[in-house]
């Protein structure tokens, strides 16, 4: 009767133990979702930062072409006109 006491007590033990790691467990778990959400937003702003890069570099890429443009019309007038 006795080793079945023990064992019982053990058993007890050993499920404390697994309920204290599970709770811990259950912690590290919220705090990892915490810091996922953190970085899922970090991304929508680099996202969003990164779109409004590309689109100002495809502006100036545009402008570019269109003041190449005029300024190849320009002389190309300016000479015809001579």
């Amino acid at each position: 009767m006795d080793k079945l006491s023990t064992d019982v007590d053990k058993l007890s033990t050993d499920v404390d133990k697994l309920s204290t790691d599970v709770d811990k467990l259950s912690t590290d778990v919220e705090q990892t979702n915490h810091k996922v959400d953190g970085l899922t937003q970090e991304l929508a702003l680099t996202n969003t930062r990164v779109d409004t890069y590309q689109k100002a570099s495809n502006q100036v890429v545009n402008l570019a072409f269109g003041l190449i443009a005029t300024a190849t019309i320009t002389i190309v007038v300016s000479v015809l006109v001579k």
